[in-house]
């Protein structure tokens, strides 16, 4: 598996990233060279924000924690990507051809001591039709902030496709727009 490290707002020194490549090889056996992972560490104040990004198969996972040490930080970002795979696990198993890795490392988790509860299969409940009016990020960062939501979906007027823009935890926007 393939891990990028990088810090905003602090330089990652070579025994730190060592340390982290060696909390996250516990994915390596499962999904092997078919993953990445992308670490990514910045200071909020006191303390040291960790993100992971897991990237296979054309899926992605991500989880985000916060603590004064970086290694805490990381240790509980990895419980968290662990506990997204878990919660997932019935979903996997039914469709166990598209997701292999996981499957392989939830069915070898060393005889954990928890179960796992059969949650019901997830079905829309609301359906939603509107019209995609063309604007820039920013009218619909306007447009967004007015209805109280958020994300927003709009057709980007530059580039001709549909985006969303959607408010991040952290008080900024972020933007998807798609990749041709």
């Amino acid at each position: 598996m393939k891990i990028t490290t990088q810090g905003n707002g602090i330089r990652i020194g070579e025994r730190l990233e060592k340390k982290i490549a060696a909390k996250m090889s516990k994915f390596d056996k499962y999904f092997g060279d078919e993953g990445s992972l992308n670490v990514r560490i910045r200071p909020e104040g006191p303390e040291m924000i960790v993100e992971i990004t897991m990237k296979f198969d054309g899926k992605i996972l991500r989880a985000e924690a916060s603590d004064e040490d970086i290694l805490t930080a990381v240790d509980r970002t990895v419980d968290k990507l662990e506990s997204q795979i878990r919660r997932q696990k019935t979903k996997f198993l039914k469709r166990k051809k598209d997701f292999p890795g996981i499957v392989n490392y939830l069915e070898d988790d060393g005889g954990a001591d928890f179960d796992f509860v059969d949650e019901k299969d997830e079905k829309i409940t609301k359906r939603k039709q509107f019209a995609l009016r063309p604007m820039t990020a920013e009218d619909a960062i306007l447009q967004l902030e007015m209805l109280g939501h958020d994300f927003f979906v709009y057709l980007d007027s530059d580039t001709n496709s549909v985006c969303v823009v959607y408010k991040r935890y952290d008080g900024g926007y972020g933007l998807l727009e798609p990749e041709y």
